[in-house]
């Protein structure tokens, strides 16, 4: 049998040994915590055991000593502010988090969120008549703005003051705003960059209460704060992993309405609730909302104390998403099609689809799925009115926001990370665009990046999985961005008794190793694993899945990939 990755196995480190003298820690345990970039005594015990009164001051980041004085002056001086955000999870749940702690402060805050269909991302001066409308004299944008300088000019001129609060990269020049908070500018001071849109709504809030001497439970933010950075698939180290992981340990037993009502129908209330549940079950009720120009529904549901009105409301973000992963499956299959048909993936390194009949509000989380068939970057584009709308998606170790850069003059707008971008282009220009891109993925994408590879952590043979070893991974939780879920290797396995077909899509089995017996779960690999069989002796590549089953502790491993052993 032949596994379907490249396995590379990372070689021991002489700096994992000291580690684990210097803390106690398993072998195995240090060997991962080096593998992430995480070396120090120092670092790994914050990376381990670090509370939230071990977070950064707020006041280290630049700005932010501007912004709470004026956003102070505004409260006293009784004036409306208007919190502008962005309409994914992270945004929703910036604006959110910011105006209850504006209002708890006792300021006049309202909210603006563009829609997605008709404004697109970010602050545009054609939103500027609308925010004056509302009689605002503050506005302080979340999860956008940093590359907004026109927006600032025009709102100055205008008598509006502008707070500008984002994470992601800015242009060549900073808005003249009152203040900018930024981890991710060089100048910004802040030790960690980064931290999701909520992250640096959460750091202006601590400062807000530290400046006025509030000792407040900040747990109600927290929450929110975990769920946004979740879903934002921002980096799980530093202040981002204490936030999500404090943030999830108190979402158990919650008792607002709208949180309460959202996670009663994602099926997670009475039972320790991971990061799958941030990403895969919150988040995407949230998201469809802003997706599909619904963003009003899930504000609604944040601020309502109602119980009833939270119920309708999870219901029709419920059916909103039922949608949404409706369109997402038609798109993806007219999508995989049109490659397969024109072998597409066969001719180019970048995949660049588009159709005029595309939603653009889903496309991205498709260019997400294509990239995972094929294994190749994807920019996929809606077409409206003469426009290009497009989102890409790249793979580990490509930058498809410097691919993108550099096709810059071609683009109406563009942004984004390493690993998702957003752009715009008039529909005119996308042959030349094509052009310049794909010359440019061919000069850049090389065989190697686009072998599929399974990176292996450390060897661990199945006796070696004991009860202590398992205290220290657990605390390595949350998994994400920045730091994968170990993936483990065990040679000379036996497969005992005959795999098991769950759903036509998954299987499961026993294996033994050293007298060990574990259950295996092969999530989605029913059709590629048809070889597997009763008695043969295989090298597993497996990671560890830990579940809480009416309070008992369960571990299985689930397989990442299987290959003959070769004696």
């Amino acid at each position: 049998m032949k596994a379907n990755y490249h396995w590379r196995i990372l070689p021991e480190n002489p700096e994992a040994w000291i580690l684990a003298q210097e803390l106690n820690l398993p072998d195995e345990i240090a060997a991962i915590l080096v593998n992430r970039g995480i070396k120090t005594a120092g670092e790994a015990a914050f990376f381990l055991y670090g509370q939230l009164a071990e977070l950064h001051n707020p006041f280290l980041m630049k700005g932010m000593k501007e912004a709470t004085g004026r956003i102070f002056q505004a409260i006293a001086r009784k004036e409306k502010m208007v919190v502008f955000g962005d309409y994914d999870v992270d945004g929703i749940l910036s604006v959110v988090m910011l105006v209850k702690a504006l209002r708890s402060l006792g300021g006049q805050a309202e909210y603006f969120i563009p829609d997605r269909m008709k404004d697109g991302y970010g602050l545009k001066i054609h939103h500027l008549p609308h925010i004056l409308e509302m009689k605002a004299n503050l506005l302080i944008s979340v999860d956008c703005g940093i590359k907004a300088t026109d927006f600032v000019e025009e709102a100055k001129e205008k008598g509006l003051e502008v707070i500008i609060t984002d994470h992601h990269h800015p242009g060549d020049d900073l808005p003249q705003a009152v203040a900018v908070l930024n981890p991710v500018i060089e100048s910004s001071g802040y030790p960690d960059k980064n931290l999701a849109g909520v992250g640096v709504v959460f750091k202006l809030i601590q400062a807000l209460f530290l400046e006025r001497g509030i000792k407040q439970d900040l747990t109600s933010f927290l929450k929110l704060a975990s769920i946004g950075t979740v879903a934002d698939v921002a980096s799980l180290k530093g202040e981002n992993r204490i936030l999500v992981r404090e943030g999830m340990n108190k979402l158990k037993g919650v008792r607002t309405p709208g949180l309460k009502s959202l996670l009663e129908i994602s099926g997670i209330t009475n039972r320790k609730i991971n990061e799958v549940d941030l990403g895969f079950r919150l988040g995407p009720r949230i998201n469809a909302a802003g997706r599909l120009g619904e963003t009003e529904l899930a504000l609604q549901l944040f601020f309502s104390d109602s119980e009833e009105e939270c119920a309708g409301l999870v219901q029709k973000l419920n059916e909103l998403n039922n949608t949404r992963q409706r369109i997402e499956e038609k798109i993806f299959k007219e999508a995989v099609q049109k490659i397969k048909s024109r072998k597409l993936d066969e001719k180019y390194r970048l995949l660049i689809l588009g159709s005029d009949h595309w939603h653009r509000g889903v496309i991205g989380i498709v260019a997400s799925k294509i990239k995972e068939l094929f294994y190749r970057p994807v920019i996929l584009f809606a077409y409206e009115n003469g426009q290009a709308y497009g989102s890409g998606r790249s793979l580990p170790d490509l930058s498809l926001i410097d691919l993108i850069n550099d096709c810059s003059s071609l683009l109406v707008n563009f942004g984004g990370h390493e690993q998702a971008i957003g752009c715009t282009i008039n529909q005119s220009e996308l042959l030349p665009f094509k052009e310049r891109i794909n010359s440019l993925a061919a000069e850049r994408i090389t065989d190697d990046l686009l072998q599929k590879k399974l990176v292996i952590d450390r060897r661990l043979n199945f006796p070696a999985i004991t009860p202590s070893f398992l205290e220290f991974y657990t605390r390595l939780l949350p998994f994400g961005v920045g730091n994968s879920r170990p993936v483990f290797m065990a040679e000379e396995v036996d497969i005992l008794g005959e795999p098991v077909v769950l759903k036509n899509r998954h299987l499961k089995f026993w294996a033994r190793q050293g007298g060990r017996v574990f259950e295996v779960l092969a999530w989605d690999k029913a059709g590629s694993l048809q070889e597997l069989s009763r008695g043969q002796k295989v090298d597993l590549a497996y990671s560890l899945e830990v579940s809480d089953y009416r309070g008992k502790s369960q571990i299985h491993l689930k397989l990442e990939d299987v290959r003959t052993h070769l004696a």
